[in-house]
């Protein structure tokens, strides 16, 4: 599309917003306004730097092999700053803990500094890509067995304690470099396959875990470090019981303060987060939401505009609760081109939130309080048919990314000059 089709476009779809009561100028701002942070285990499959060729563990499966996966540090971080550059907005980069660099030595999780993500911190200030962080609590032999923080084994959950204060110290670090929060999100993996007798021994000693880790007297600023806990439902190898269960952590916040994580993907297969949020917030301060898209488990597929993740964002600003989310990308696909997977998830992330941020909320609520229940769902369905592309082509030009799939070229030219030299 030319510049004059697309400022043609928009010019007419503001038309139609403003008949209902939208201001399509103020949307776009309050989008531009979003960071949304990129989770680098898509660049490579969950494979980290720590140890190359180890294998997948914790419950998770990246499946596929597409040509161009990235084997280092800083092709990782060249790809993602080749996605970001196809996104509108502000961008965050997400890193969890086992991609720490420490020039071929091999450092312990426990032992974890901020020196390990010198390159990290440095490459966030030379794009202006602020971090998040992760400790990683699978793919070790320390987790061979299922438990991590949650062990029965003395040995094995001191270790994982350690780790996690280390990763706090790692993230505050992080936000003082870059003058800015730190979101610091807690996944483990613990559960067991088949029935438990007793569900009770490991969540206290979770609990005391936790306590442990979060203890103010290790000096972590809480307005650097934003501490989130994350719930699954299940996992490959905990089928049956996940001892960091959502109703677990959803407590453990509320009684300590911290935030919860909603991870789209880490719930029933019919079950959606949408409801929650408003329940959620009601009590909590702020949530932090991980977009995903789960097909019958947690399958962790690439992120496309569809009622679930259009309907979290609709709760969100209609709440207006935007200012009160932390929004991070958490998917991985090895069976496409990795890029554009990257684009694809954020983009119809952003999508979501745009055709929120459009909806015409002021004549939809007073149909509800009116009663016109008919009317309301006739006006819902009608937001389907407004020109959302238009207004999103606009955003797109005016952020000066790709218009529509025009980003795929540059992707497939990248592909060609870049992921395809490294299958050797």
């Amino acid at each position: 599309m030319t510049r004059q089709q697309i400022n043609a476009a928009y010019t007419a779809a503001c038309t139609l917003y403003r008949a209902w009561g939208v201001n399509p100028e103020q949307a776009l701002a309050a989008l531009a306004a979003v960071p949304l942070s990129l989770h680098c285990w898509q660049g490579d499959d969950v494979r980290g730097l720590e140890n190359p060729g180890a294998s997948l563990t914790g419950g998770i499966v990246a499946t596929g092999n597409y040509p161009g996966v990235a084997r280092n540090g800083d092709e990782l971080r060249a790809d993602m700053l080749k996605a970001s550059s196809l996104i509108a907005g502000v961008k965050r980069a997400n890193v969890h803990a086992f991609y720490g660099e420490a020039d071929g030595a091999r450092v312990a999780r426990d032992r974890l500094t901020p020196a390990q993500f010198t390159r990290w911190m440095r490459w966030s200030k030379q794009h202006g890509i602020a971090l998040d962080f992760n400790p990683t609590f699978f793919s070790h032999p320390h987790a061979a067995a299922g438990m991590t923080l949650a062990s029965a084994d003395e040995h094995i959950r001191r270790y994982w304690i350690r780790h996690g204060i280390a990763c706090r110290a790692i993230a505050q670090a992080m936000a003082e470099n870059q003058g800015g929060p730190c979101v610091c999100n807690f996944w483990i993996p613990d559960g067991t396959k088949d029935v438990p007798v007793d569900r009770w021994t490991p969540r206290a000693r979770l609990v005391d875990s936790y306590n442990r880790i979060f203890d103010p007297a290790h000096g972590v600023d809480p307005r650097k470090c934003i501490d989130t806990v994350e719930a699954k439902l299940f996992g490959i190898g905990s089928e049956e019981y996940t001892v960091g269960s959502h109703e677990f952590y959803l407590a453990y916040a509320l009684k300590h303060g911290l935030t919860p994580c909603l991870d789209m993907g880490h719930f029933h297969p019919t079950e959606t987060i949408h409801d929650k949020l408003s329940a959620i917030l009601t009590f909590c301060d702020k949530v932090l939401l991980h977009v995903s898209r789960g097909i019958r488990w947690d399958s962790d597929h690439i992120v496309l505009l569809n009622d679930d993740v259009k309907n979290v964002f609709a709760e969100l600003v209609r709440g207006q609760a935007l200012h009160r989310m932390y929004l991070a990308l958490d998917y991985f696909d090895a069976s496409v081109n990795r890029i554009g997977a990257w684009v694809l998830g954020a983009r119809a992330t952003q999508q979501a939130l745009l055709a929120a941020l459009l909806e015409p909320q002021a004549a939809l609520r007073d149909c509800e309080q009116r009663g016109d229940g008919a009317g309301k769902l006739a006006l819902l369905e009608e937001c389907k048919l407004l020109p959302l592309g238009a207004v999103w082509n606009y955003y797109c030009q005016t952020q000066g990314v790709p218009v529509g799939v025009e980003w795929l070229e540059a992707v497939r030219q990248y592909e060609t000059r870049v992921l395809r030299k490294r299958q050797g």
